[in-house]
C-alpha cells in the first residue's frame, strides 16, 4: 500500500516531462515510439539512450528511451516510466538513427534491430567504471521534433516538443529514432499511447531519391556528419599521435589511388572506395593503416570482418599500428561480461576504433569517420535473425547517414561492390597490371587444350599430372602445399558401384555417406546406419564415392606423397598458421591457414562442386573462394603456383588466370541486370504456410510495378513467393510489406510469415 501511495504522489519532471520509448515488443503493428511521463525523481537519470521499464498492456516490459519532449499529442492520461534500469546511455543517437533506417530498409521492427545493436546488460560490468560522457541536460534542447502525442493538459502552440540531445550529436534524440506506423495503435489496456506524427524521423526518411545501402549514388554528400560536436571530436586527437605508426612502403603506395585515399581520411573527407587487394597482400595491415589515418584526423572507425580468425589477425595489426588503448575487438566468444565491457568502452567513447565480427557493425564510436568491411561476399556477414540485415548494407547506410568514408575490401568483388563503382557512389582502388603480374603466382588450368594433349586423363582425373607436379616441386623446394576441397568429411555422398544410383536411406530416403574407410554408410538426415544396404535398382551391395571429402583427400595424398606430413583444416579443427616447411594442408573453403612466407603451391580440386551449385551467386562465390585461397600462394618470382582443376574456357577460370575480379564482377552484374536479379533490382521473399502468404500479399499495397514470382516449395511444407521491383521502388516495397505484417499482427494471425528483403538465397 505504501508503494502505491508513493506512485500516486509522483510528479512529472519540470522540463521535458514526456519520454518517447521504444518498447521491446516484436509486433509489427506496435513498431513506433510510445509516450510516457517522467517522474521528477527520475529526471536526471532518464536521458535519451538509457534502458527503461514500462507498463505495456498490463505487463512490465523493457525498452529504450529514445528522446524527451515538452508535450504529447495524446489527450488522455499518460502512465509514468516504471523504472530507469540504468543511467548508462547504451543507445547512441547515431545508432538509433541507423537502426530506424535499417528497420525501414528490411521491412522490420525497430525493436528487433535494437536487440541486435545493443548487447544484453551486465550490471556488474556497468558498475565497475562510471560513464565518461557528460550527462545531457534538459535545459539545452538541440532542435524541435515532430510532436508525438498530446499531454493531459492542452499543449501550447508556441512550445513544440524538444527532445534532449546526447552530447556528441546534433540530431534530436526523439526525432532520430522515432517513427510512426501506418496501422492504428492497439488501445486496450495500454498505458502509454503511441506517437501520432506522420513524419518518420531523420532515420526513417529513406526516400527513393537517395541511394540505399549498396545502391544507387546519392544525390549529394549531405550535411556534416552527426556526432561531430567539438567536445567529443576533440577526444581522439587529445590523446596524441604517439605510438601510431606511419604506413609502410610497398603497402598502400602499391595502388595508384592508395595514398590519396589515406590523405582523404586524415583530412576528414567522406572518401568511399572499393578495394581489390593484391595477391599475398597483408590486408589487415592495410586496414589498420587506414584506421590510423582516420584517427589522425580525429574521427572514429568501425571495422567488420567475417570470422574469428580474421578478427584476431586484424586485432594484432591494429595493436601494432595504433598502439595500446586505441581500439577494442568485439567477439561473441569473449563471453557476456567481457563483450559488454568492450561495448561500453566504445559507447563511452574511450577508444576511437572498434573491430569485430558481424555484430560490430552497430558499435558506437565517437564522430564516425570510416566504416570498413573485409570480404563482403562471405555469407557470415548476413544476419540470421530478423530483420536479416547484411553487414555491408548496414555499414553503407551508416556511412551515408553519418557522411563518412567507407571501404569495401576483399580479394574478390561482389556484384554489390561493382554497383557502387558503376553508380559513382564509390571509387576503385586497384593495382596496375605490372604490379599485379609481379605479385601474382603462376596460375594454370588443367582443362585447356595444351594440357589435355600432354595428359589426356586430366579430364577425369581428380589430381591431374599438372597438379601433382606442382605439389611435388613445391615440396622439394621446402614449401608447404595447400589443397582446397569444397566438401568436408570422408565420403559425403556415395552411390551404387554397379549402376551409379545414389545411395539413399531405406528408412527416410536421406543421402548416405561414409565417415571413414572402415565405417558403414550412415544417413545424413536421420543418422541411422545402413550396414545391409542393397541398391533398390540392381541389388548391388558395393558402393563407390560420388563426392570425396577433405579427410579422404588427405588420406589419398598421404599415400601419393609418402613421408610428407598431411594436415587438415576444417570444421573440426581450423588451423590459423602453418610453418614454412614441406607439408600438405587439405582445407575446406574459408578454413585455409596462412603459411609463413606463403604456400609454394595451391591446388583447387573438385571445382565442379562449386560451379554446379543451383544458386544465383554460385559463380561469384566460387570466384571468391578461389581468389582467397590463391592469394595465400607465393608470388611467381618466388616460385608460387596455383593449379585449378577446371576448363580454362570458363569465365571464373579466366578471371582467376588474369586475376581480374573487377571484370568478372562487371560481367556478373550485367547478367543480373538483364535478368532482373539483385543487386540490379530489389527482391523480397515471403515464406510461410500457403494461407498465411496469400493473406499477407492480399493485404499488402504493393507498388504497381511489383512482379510476383512463385510460389515455390520451401522447407517444412511451406511455400515461398518472390516479389521484384526496381531499385527506385525498394522503399515502397519494404513499407508495403511491413504495413501488411502490421495488419496481420493486429489481427493476431496464428500462422507466421517470414519476410526477407534481398535474401542471400533466392532459389
Amino acid at each position: 500500500m505504501g508503494t502505491r501511495g508513493v506512485r500516486a504522489d509522483r510528479e512529472p519532471a519540470e522540463r521535458l516531462p514526456i519520454a518517447r520509448v521504444c518498447v521491446d515488443m516484436p509486433l509489427a503493428h506496435l513498431d513506433r515510439p510510445f509516450d510516457y511521463l517522467i517522474a521528477a525523481a527520475d529526471d536526471e537519470a532518464a536521458q535519451p539512450g538509457v534502458r527503461v521499464k514500462v507498463r505495456f498492456a498490463g505487463q512490465l516490459v523493457s525498452g529504450f528511451l529514445l528522446g524527451r519532449a515538452e508535450s504529447s499529442d495524446h489527450d488522455g492520461k499518460l502512465a509514468y516510466l516504471e523504472k530507469v534500469v540504468s543511467p548508462e546511455r547504451v543507445l547512441d543517437p547515431e545508432i538509433a538513427r541507423l537502426a530506424r533506417a535499417v528497420a525501414d530498409r528490411y521491412a522490420g521492427n525497430l525493436a528487433d534491430v535494437l536487440r541486435l545493436a545493443v548487447p544484453p546488460r551486465h550490471a556488474r560490468v556497468e558498475s565497475q567504471a562510471a560513464p565518461s560522457r557528460t550527462p545531457a541536460t534538459p535545459s539545452a534542447p538541440a532542435a524541435t521534433a515532430a510532436p508525438a502525442s498530446s499531454p493531459s493538459a492542452p499543449p501550447s502552440p508556441a512550445s513544440p516538443a524538444s527532445p534532449v540531445p546526447v552530447p556528441g550529436s546534433s540530431a534530436e534524440a526523439g526525432g532520430v529514432a522515432g517513427s510512426t506506423a501506418a496501422a492504428e495503435a492497439e488501445a486496450g489496456g495500454v498505458a502509454g499511447r503511441p506517437a501520432a506524427a506522420e513524419a518518420r524521423g531523420v532515420a526513417g526518411s529513406t526516400a527513393a531519391a537517395e541511394a540505399e545501402a549498396g545502391g544507387d549514388a546519392p544525390s549529394g554528400r549531405g550535411p556534416a556528419a552527426a556526432g561531430s560536436a567539438p567536445d567529443q571530436a576533440a577526444e581522439i586527437p587529445a590523446r596524441g599521435w604517439a605510438g601510431i605508426r606511419e604506413p609502410v612502403a610497398g603497402g598502400w603506395d602499391a595502388y595508384p589511388a592508395g595514398p590519396a585515399y589515406l590523405r582523404a581520411l586524415t583530412d576528414r573527407r567522406p572518401a568511399r572506395a572499393v578495394w581489390s587487394a593484391l595477391p599475398g597482400e597483408d590486408w589487415a595491415q592495410r586496414i589498420a593503416e587506414a584506421a590510423a589515418a582516420t584517427v589522425r584526423g580525429g574521427r572514429g572507425v568501425v571495422i567488420v570482418v567475417a570470422d574469428a580468425r580474421d578478427l584476431e589477425r586484424t586485432d594484432r595489426a591494429l595493436l601494432a599500428v595504433l598502439g595500446e588503448g586505441r581500439h577494442v575487438a568485439l567477439n561473441a566468444a569473449l563471453g557476456p561480461a567481457e563483450r559488454y565491457r568492450r561495448f561500453l568502452a566504445a559507447g563511452r567513447h574511450q577508444v576511437p576504433v572498434v573491430v569485430g565480427t558481424r555484430a560490430a557493425m552497430w558499435a558506437p564510436v565517437p564522430d564516425l569517420g570510416l566504416v570498413v568491411i573485409w570480404d563482403d561476399g562471405d555469407d557470415l556477414h548476413a544476419e540470421p535473425r530478423a530483420p536479416y540485415p547484411h553487414a555491408r548494407d548496414v555499414l553503407l547506410t551508416r556511412a551515408r547517414l553519418a557522411d563518412c568514408a567507407a571501404l569495401v575490401a576483399g580479394f574478390a568483388r561482389t556484384g554489390e561492390g561493382q554497383l557502387l563503382l558503376e553508380t559513382g557512389w564509390a571509387r576503385e582502388i586497384a593495382a596496375e597490371r605490372m604490379t599485379l603480374r609481379r605479385r601474382s603466382p603462376i596460375i594454370s588450368p588443367t582443362g585447356d587444350d595444351p594440357q589435355l594433349a600432354r595428359d589426356p586423363g586430366a579430364v577425369t582425373a581428380r589430381l591431374p599430372s599438372l597438379a601433382w607436379q606442382a605439389a611435388r616441386q613445391a615440396l622439394q623446394a621446402g614449401a608447404p602445399v595447400l589443397v582446397q576441397v569444397p566438401r568436408r568429411g570422408y565420403l559425403p555422398s556415395v552411390a551404387c558401384a554397379e549402376c551409379r544410383t545414389p545411395a539413399r536411406c531405406p528408412k527416410c530416403s536421406g543421402p548416405l555417406g561414409l565417415q571413414g574407410a572402415r565405417d558403414v554408410p550412415v544417413c545424413h538426415w536421420c543418422a541411422r546406419a545402413a550396414a545391409a544396404f542393397r541398391c533398390p535398382a540392381c541389388g548391388e551391395q558395393r558402393l563407390r564415392a560420388s563426392v570425396i571429402g577433405a579427410r579422404r583427400t588427405a588420406e589419398e595424398l598421404g599415400r601419393a606423397f609418402a613421408g610428407v606430413p598431411v594436415r587438415t583444416s576444417g570444421r573440426d579443427e581450423v588451423l590459423d598458421t602453418v610453418p614454412a616447411a614441406p607439408a600438405l594442408v587439405v582445407a575446406t573453403p574459408g578454413a585455409e591457414p596462412v603459411a609463413e612466407g606463403g604456400f609454394g603451391a595451391v591446388l583447387l580440386l573438385d571445382t565442379w562442386a562449386l560451379l554446379s551449385r543451383a544458386d544465383l551467386r554460385a559463380a561469384e562465390e566460387t570466384m571468391r573462394r578461389w581468389l582467397n585461397a590463391a592469394a595465400l600462394a607465393r608470388s611467381a618470382p618466388d616460385g608460387g603456383r596455383v593449379v585449378v582443376v577446371a576448363d580454362g574456357a570458363l569465365a571464373p577460370v579466366q578471371a582467376l588466370l588474369r586475376w581480374d575480379p573487377g571484370w568478372f564482377a562487371a560481367r556478373e552484374l550485367a547478367e543480373r541486370r538483364d535478368l532482373g536479379f539483385p543487386p540490379a533490382a530489389r527482391m523480397a521473399s515471403v515464406t510461410g504456410q500457403a494461407a498465411a502468404v496469400s493473406e499477407l500479399l492480399s493485404l499488402a499495397r504493393l507498388p504497381e510495378e511489383t512482379e510476383i514470382l512463385g510460389p515455390v516449395p520451401a522447407p517444412e511444407e511451406q511455400e515461398r513467393m518472390l516479389l521484384r521491383v526496381s531499385r527506385s521502388r525498394a522503399a515502397d516495397l519494404a513499407h508495403a510489406l511491413h504495413e501488411a505484417a502490421g495488419v496481420r499482427s493486429a489481427r493476431k494471425a496464428a500462422l507466421p510469415v517470414r519476410i526477407q528483403v534481398d535474401p542471400a538465397d533466392l532459389f
